[in-house]
Parts: structure tokens; sequence; C-alpha cells
């Protein structure tokens, strides 16, 4: 039996790494609320993916899939990541379908506050473009399409 404990623990060690933390669904909740500071802790830790490698979150992204991800000029780009990571991750933890409207009302929030930074008609034009963006993901949003995810071979920062 001696010879074989050293096996057993490697063994159990290997199995304890694949099981990602406890507090995982928590996290996941937390970064994809509606509010701002929601979307800066899931930009933080967007930036500093190597920190939360044992909770195995996908981070891949096609960003607005067929959709520009600039539309007009405006920086819709990093809410569309936020969406995918919610759709993908969701998807993975299987709650996709009771979590869908609230990460659809979320890209909607990340999209309005990029819209805050216009003023008159330019903002007017944005926040019609994202309320356009919103009904398309109400819509048809069924989580990753069969576009390449582009940070799936970019590697991480």
């Amino acid at each position: 039996m001696r010879l074989f404990a050293p096996l057993l623990v490697s063994a159990a060690a290997g199995l304890l790494a694949l099981v990602p933390p406890p507090d995982k669904p928590r996290i996941l909740s937390d970064w994809t609320r509606t509010s701002a500071a929601s979307y800066d802790a899931w930009a933080d830790a967007r930036a500093n993916r190597r920190n939360w490698a044992a909770y195995d979150f996908d981070w891949t992204t096609d960003y607005c899939t067929t959709s520009p991800d600039d539309p007009f000029g405006f920086p819709f780009r990093m809410a569309c990541a936020r969406h995918d990571f919610g759709y993908r991750n969701y998807r993975a933890a299987g709650r996709f379908r009771e979590s869908k409207p609230r990460l659809d009302d979320a890209f909607h929030a990340d999209m309005k506050r990029v819209c805050g930074h216009y003023a008159g008609a330019r903002k007017a034009s944005c926040l019609s473009t994202a309320w356009t963006y919103y009904q398309a993901v109400k819509t048809f949003g069924v989580g990753p399409g069969t576009a390449v995810a582009q940070d799936a071979v970019t590697p991480a920062p």
C-alpha cells in the first residue's frame, strides 16, 4: 500500500484541479449583472484572465458576431464580448434559458452606458442602435454561432 500512496495522492490532487471553485456560480452572476460595477469587475477579470484560470471560464468571443462591432462609430465591441461571456458560460453551466433575459438586459445596459458619452442627436442615434442590437439578441440570440471565436486563437494577456 505504501508504494501506491504517492500515486493516490497525486491522482486525487489532479482530480481536485479539475473541479472549479465552489463560488464559480456567484462570480459568474456578479460579472453578468446590469450595473457598471458588474461590467467593470468583468473587464478587470478579462484583462487578468490568468488569475481566474482555476474557474475554467470560457473567455472566447466573436464580439458582435455578424453585426458591426462599432456600428456608426459606436464602440459596442466590449459589450458584445461580455454578452458572449455570459451566453457561453451559462450554457456550459446548464443555466442558459433562465439567465438569457438578464444577460440580454446587461448587454443593453452596457451599450446604453456607451451612449452616455454622447449628446443630442448623436446620443439618440446611439440609443436607437443599442435598442436594435438588444432587440436582435432578445429575439435571435441563442449563444455561440458558427463564426470562429477570435479570442480562442489569441493568447490571454
